[in-house]
């Protein structure tokens, strides 16, 4: 580029004393000339030198702007090209550490915040995060079904409901008749490996300030005092905050290289108004103001570039209405279901026929009456054996799993029975191919690309992750063990 603006600086040439008096010189200097100053200039040789002379200083100086504009464009071509290439450097590979003596990472969810809410309103903090971090462009997928419980403990265990046994927020165990509910903390319940496990297993500390399955006592896991928050939905959320930046000023061989830290906004919110609500932008804007609290106070310790920040949800948010409903009762010229069989409504249908019933029958005829066209909004489900629904559900391998589920399209609810109640909300727990469904990851640290965007990816992958970046080897999951290797920086 820098010999092509030289060459367009070439000088022109300076006319001769046999060139047409009324060119260049004439031209350049853009004099009104007459005839009388014509016949002037042919008769005083003096004053033609003189014009010459005079032309070529013009010229001269032409010639020398010219290379000094050409000058200053390669050197602000290099200097930005040195800073594209400094930053490409910074991306190459991973930053070494700072302050801290060894990587932290802090996992913060906040509870269905669904994909895009972050364009809701101003979140200055937030984007911070994702201009200086990497983020998964189109959100991240939950597993299904894309509900609280499964989805916390799939993140911090790499594993699908099925195999984690956390199948739904509330389910009862087929073998014992026990009842599952949020607040059950007995260790049969909770399978596989979570990482604050994984990380004590290596003779590290972890915290935990709220996060599901985190008050199991499993393994070498015992929910330590101070370091193990009991669940308190009226702990302030700044209180939150500040307890975990206490972590930070531990003696170094004291602080946890694993935390978490829970928001329970904005799926409050958009369970009672939906997602499109002003209530939404405002639990929005709060969770910004903490992510921004939480900045704050680790610039303040000097650690903010040294510490990992994975900031996640767990499922979307979409609007629901009851005229979106499909009645159980409506199915009743075909299969009567009775409500003791219905082990869970919406936005996930389960439904476990007593011993007897066979429920490939059940199937058959629930199917029938849904697809016959008489069924109100009975299009909007589907009804599958377990084993056969799509195998991208991961939804079978567990006992604990009713023999029939029903597939829900996005927004409409399964109930037993009409009735006169008339109100809408907002709900998730379906099909997690549904884009409502998805959530947020940003990542955000000295392993982290700063300006990168990923491909979407399913939350069990975030194991995985989060053991690479802390070199741990982690327990058996179902994430994939190259992920980290695509999305994060190698170390120098």
């Amino acid at each position: 580029m820098g010999s092509d603006s030289l060459a367009q600086t070439k000088p022109i040439p300076i006319p001769t004393q046999e060139e047409d008096p009324s060119s260049q010189s004439t031209a350049l200097l853009a004099f009104d000339t007459d005839s009388s100053l014509d016949s002037e200039v042919k008769s005083s040789p003096s004053n033609r030198h003189a014009s010459i002379i005079f032309i070529a200083l013009i010229l001269i100086t032409c010639i020398a702007l010219s290379a000094d504009f050409a000058f200053a464009f390669l050197f602000y071509s290099s200097s930005s090209s040195s800073s594209s290439s400094s930053s490409s450097a910074e991306n190459k590979f991973s930053r070494p550490l700072k302050k801290l003596e060894k990587p932290v990472v802090l996992l913060v969810s906040s509870d269905g915040f669904r994909f895009g809410y972050q364009f809701k309103t101003p979140t200055p903090n937030i984007h911070r995060l994702i201009q200086n971090g990497t983020e998964a462009e189109m959100g991240l997928i939950p597993v299904f079904p894309s509900l609280t419980f499964p989805n916390h403990y799939s993140i911090v265990t790499g594993l699908y409901p099925a195999h984690h046994g956390i199948i739904n927020n509330h389910f009862l165990d087929p073998k014992t008749g026990e009842f599952f509910h949020m607040a059950s903390h007995e260790p049969k319940w909770w399978l596989g490996e979570p990482l604050w496990e994984t990380v004590v297993n290596h003779g590290l500390k972890a915290a935990t300030y709220f996060w599901p399955g985190s008050e199991v006592k499993k393994g070498t896991w015992g929910c330590p005092e101070k370091l193990c928050m009991k669940y308190n939905a009226s702990v302030a959320f700044e209180d939150r905050v500040d307890t975990v930046l206490s972590y930070f000023d531990l003696p170094s061989s004291e602080i946890p290289v694993f935390m978490t830290l829970y928001f329970e906004d904005p799926d409050h919110q958009g369970h009672h108004v939906g997602p499109d609500d002003p209530e939404i932008t405002e639990a929005v804007a709060r969770i910004d103001r903490m992510i921004g609290r939480l900045i704050d106070g680790l610039e303040k310790r000097g650690i903010f570039e040294d510490v990992t920040i994975i900031m996640v949800g767990d499922h979307g948010m979409v609007g629901t209405c009851d005229k979106k409903l499909i009645f159980l009762d409506d199915l009743a010229p075909w299969i009567e279901i009775p409500a003791e069989w219905v082990w869970s409504y919406s936005p996930l249908l389960a439904i476990h026929p007593p011993p007897g019933q066979a429920a490939s029958d059940v199937v058959a005829k629930m199917n029938e009456g849904l697809e016959s066209g008489k069924v109100e909004n009975g299009k909007y489900l589907k009804v599958y054996l377990k084993e056969e629904l799509p195998s991208r559900l991961h939804y079978a391998a567990s006992d604990r799993i009713p023999p029939i589920i029903g597939l829900i399209e996005e927004s409409f609810k399964v109930e037993q029975k009409r009735s006169k109640r008339k109100e809408c909300g907002g709900s998730h727990g379906y099909d997690n191919a549904i884009f409502s469904m998805r959530s947020i990851f940003i990542g955000h640290g000295p392993q982290f690309g700063r300006g990168k965007k990923v491909p979407s990816f399913e939350n069990v992958e975030i194991y995985n992750l989060v053991t690479s970046i802390l070199s741990l080897h982690g327990a058996p999951n179902n994430g994939s063990s190259a992920f980290p290797v695509s999305i994060l920086l190698p170390r120098q």
